[in-house]
């Protein structure tokens, strides 16, 4: 469905997937939260949050969020909101020894949506299209659930993963009520079934990943996931499947072709790709993509520190629109640019990348529509 402000899209449209890098500021002001007073961190964490917003309408971002600078990492911040979730699993990841992650070891706690007043602030401050992405049920599951830890909660994955849908249709009825005009899910989880190696041998870097995987069971749950919590919204709803981004490398690689034919069924109204960054999409599987949904394309890379050229992006763009029709695609960033707020992209080199981004969107107007239609 649309909002006013969705409806009006041009081809090609520009947004953010969701996360911006935060300066050193932000990063000093994430590890003061506990131990100031809570007004005044709000206060203090409003006035980064307006600079996030004003950096991308500055870009000319048709789509902007709030950087979700309020978040010291997507998914583990919406967690610890909720409650239910503590820091006590030791896993190993990307070859750094043994880390500490956070596992469902109690009942989500709260009973009131969580990111509603983040939501409510990101549509006070800016007269453009709005963003806020939430995690997807499938994702936590994969991630956050450990039979060691979770069983005396949710006896069973699936348990944890079903209340976590009610939840987060409760979470993104509120986003919606406080006037967002765009819902995305953020589901790289679904993306790992791309990856030929870890789908067949296991191989992988990440310890939560060895696990038992079934493309056949798991992706109709989660696209039934998907639904209960997208399905009858009232405003335009993403489906973002990113590879995933640590320090400048992906979890896994692999073109869309395993997932995008099983999306058939999915209620949402776009799903936002990667093409930009190497082992991820190709133009060609924009031929499986079911013919309900429109695509995010990922044409600007945000692992690599280089500035792709305008014409770089372009040509990823110009790629697809020989595949679908224009009025189908929007353009984006692959992925969030600091999906954790220790991530190395610093927010100059964004800014840089995302007016890049709305250069070439421009050319590609101009290609479909005739001179004068790139602003």
């Amino acid at each position: 469905m649309h909002t006013d402000a969705t409806r009006s899209f041009p081809p090609f449209y520009t947004q953010v997937i969701g996360s911006l890098p935060r300066p050193k500021l932000v990063l000093e002001l994430l590890s003061r939260r506990d131990a100031m007073d809570p007004a005044e961190y709000r206060a203090r964490m409003d006035e980064m949050v307006t600079f996030a917003i004003r950096l991308q309408e500055l870009a000319g971002l048709d789509v902007v969020s709030d950087g979700e600078w309020r978040r010291s990492q997507y998914t583990d911040e919406l967690l610890e909101r909720l409650g239910g979730f503590t820091r006590s699993r030791p896993f190993e990841h990307a070859g750094e020894g043994t880390k500490m992650h956070l596992v469902a070891t109690g009942r989500i706690e709260a009973t009131d949506p969580v990111f509603l007043e983040d939501a409510q602030f990101l549509r006070r401050h800016t007269d453009r299209a709005t963003k806020f992405a939430l995690p997807s049920p499938f994702l936590v599951g994969i991630r956050y659930w450990h039979e060691d830890y979770s069983t005396g909660a949710y006896p069973t994955v699936q348990h944890l993963m079903d209340e976590l849908s009610e939840v987060l249709a409760r979470e993104a009825r509120a986003l919606v009520d406080a006037g967002i005009d765009i819902v995305q899910l953020d589901d790289p989880a679904m993306t790992y079934f791309c990856d030929r190696a870890l789908m067949s041998s296991g191989d992988t870097h990440d310890d939560r990943l060895r696990q038992q995987w079934d493309i056949d069971r798991q992706m109709p749950q989660a696209v039934d996931m998907i639904n209960r919590i997208l399905g009858d919204l009232p405003a335009m709803t993403h489906l973002h499947c990113c590879h995933s981004v640590y320090k400048r490398q992906s979890d896994v690689t692999g073109n869309y072709e395993p997932i995008l034919p099983r999306l058939t069924e999915a209620k949402i109204d776009q799903v936002n790709l990667e093409f930009a960054y190497q082992g991820t999409g190709d133009a060609t599987d924009l031929d499986l993509l079911p013919a309900h949904l429109n695509v995010g394309m990922g044409v600007v890379d945000v692992r690599g520190e280089r500035i792709q050229s305008i014409g770089e992006i372009e040509a990823i763009a110009a790629a697809g629109a020989e595949r679908i029709d224009a009025s189908r695609i929007a353009l984006n960033p692959d992925c969030g640019f600091a999906p954790g707020s220790g991530e190395p992209p610093t927010i100059d080199e964004a800014f840089e990348k995302l007016c890049n981004l709305v250069a070439a969107a421009k050319r590609m107007r101009a290609r479909v529509q005739g001179p004068g239609s790139g602003a």
